[in-house]
């Protein structure tokens, strides 16, 4: 039996265990090939997140309108619910369109637009690699900080509830998975000429992985059902986004091949810590 303390405690760990994937980041030296492989790898990590999500916050949307079908609760409960659902995707997709837009228009120099670097200025074209990488990276990291938010919900309500081995369970599960995550941040920056900053690395990771603390905090005290789907939609749609930044870095450094083989081993990766998590019994 843990107390509540322990429980909080616990949480903080699940999600600070997102720092022990960042070191990757100041890997130097690397091929093309070797820093393809590793943006691949960490964007099947990614894909692996989005199946994850949609399929657990889809479960919960697709059980409350049965229940509302059968007529155990109001039709406008499972109204809400589907609204909050394909809201919280809407938020994360446009939501990091409209993030990406005043990032770049603060923090890349208009002569770095792709259009005004002169073919042999290499300079300038690494300064907008860099400048792409860093915002890539933060743009990740928000969207597994929304997804590790609703994780800690989970955690937090599983205790609540009276799960104690649950809770616990969950926690050890979403502390292995954490440590991927960092990786998937950590990929788009590996292998640039100028090492990340420990300052940008120490942010991304309290981005990422604060917000399952948070979560176990409020889950503990607050228990939605709504908020568990929005959070994960949420999470959903910004990954989403993120992926498809990460396929197009990545296509510039190696081949669809290497992509693809990376991709596979990544969402592989993600799948099988997946199942020890469930044959543990969380």
């Amino acid at each position: 039996m843990i107390d509540y303390w322990q429980l909080i405690i616990l949480g903080a760990i699940a999600g600070f265990t997102i720092f022990l994937g960042l070191p990757i980041a100041v890997v130097k030296n690397l091929s093309h090939n070797k820093k393809g492989l590793l943006n691949a790898l960490a964007l099947g990590i990614l894909v692996f997140l989005i199946i994850d999500v949609f399929g657990h916050a889809w479960e919960s949307t697709v059980n409350v309108s049965k229940e509302a079908f059968l007529g155990h609760v109001a039709a406008s409960d499972a109204i809400l619910t589907i609204i909050t659902m394909f809201g919280g995707i809407a938020v994360g997709l446009i939501g990091l369109v409209l993030y990406e837009t005043k990032m770049t228009g603060k923090s890349i120099p208009e002569i770095l637009s792709l259009e005004n670097i002169k073919a042999g200025d290499d300079h300038l074209k690494q300064l907008f690699h860099e400048s792409n990488a860093y915002k890539i990276a933060t743009m990740i990291a928000i969207g597994i900080g929304a997804h590790n938010f609703s994780e800690g919900l989970a955690v937090g309500q599983s205790y609540v509830a009276g799960e104690i081995g649950l809770a616990v369970l969950l926690i050890i599960g979403f502390g292995a998975h954490n440590t991927t995550e960092g990786f998937g941040i950590a990929g788009p920056l590996s292998g640039l000429i100028n090492r990340p900053r420990i300052r940008f690395l120490l942010m991304t990771g309290l981005i990422g992985g604060g917000p399952t603390f948070i979560g176990t905090i409020l889950g503990s005290i607050w228990n939605s059902n709504l908020a568990f789907i929005l959070f994960l939609s949420i999470a959903g749609g910004a990954l989403v986004y993120v992926s498809m930044l990460m396929y197009n870095a990545g296509r510039k450094y190696t081949t669809n091949l290497v992509m693809m083989v990376g991709i596979l081993i990544g969402l592989c990766a993600g799948f099988l810590t997946d199942l020890i998590i469930s044959l543990s019994g969380a």
